[in-house]
């Protein structure tokens, strides 16, 4: 099954990758925006993000999968590795040394 946006055409897997990496980078402005500096709170917030949202994704893209899991599998690599670079660099740049 082939999804349709505007003149975008996505595969469901392809749709979920695009989300999750996108999710990344909205966890990385929450960890700047809370002035996280903590790796320890850090992941904690970046993993019941990940939690919430996979429930949420497996729900909708239930029956356009083989199985479940293949949503949780589906992104993780790209949301972490785009979390953790843009939290560092948007933290980086916003607290530059004088």
């Amino acid at each position: 099954m082939i999804l349709t946006l505007g003149e975008f055409e996505l595969e469901p897997l392809s749709l979920i990758y695009w989300i999750k990496a996108c999710l990344g980078i909205l966890v990385a402005v929450i960890c700047v925006l809370f002035w996280v500096n903590n790796i320890f709170t850090g992941v904690g917030i970046g993993a019941l993000t990940y939690i919430v949202s996979d429930k949420i994704l497996r729900q909708l893209f239930i029956d356009k999968v083989d199985k479940p899991f293949t949503v949780t599998k589906t992104g993780i690599g790209i949301y972490i590795l785009t979390w953790i670079f843009f939290w560092a660099l948007i933290f980086t740049l916003l607290n530059r040394p004088v």
